[in-house]
């Protein structure tokens, strides 16, 4: 069993190439009990985004705060608070903020994509 509080979680800086303005915490995951899965909170903040990218893993998301965008195989959808989305393996991919307040969004991906 785990219980604990997200201000008690690290945050660190993604400072990926494309990345701008995103703060990852590790929820929950192999280190708490949680084996095989990673729940991770995003911020991102300032119209910042996340790299485009593409992985081996899905993974699915959740908004819980604020207003923004994912790319899509070359398509913008627009996400907030409440937006929920799947991401496929190997999906081209991007979550960007369109405001300057908080884009907050859970995101679960097996173990390997918690990189």
């Amino acid at each position: 069993m785990f219980i604990g509080h997200i201000d008690e979680r690290e945050k660190k800086a993604i400072a990926a190439p494309g990345a701008q303005n995103v703060i990852k915490q590790t929820v929950i995951g192999p280190g708490d009990g949680w084996q095989g899965w990673v729940m991770r909170r995003f911020t991102i903040r300032d119209k910042g985004c996340t790299p485009r990218h593409s992985h081996p893993w899905p993974h699915i998301m959740y908004v819980l705060q604020g207003k923004g965008t994912c790319f899509f195989e070359g398509r913008e959808y627009p996400l907030k608070t409440g937006s929920i989305a799947y991401v496929p393996s190997n999906a081209e991919h991007q979550f960007t903020s369109v405001s300057d307040t908080e884009f907050v969004f859970l995101c679960i991906v097996p173990e390997e994509g918690d990189v």
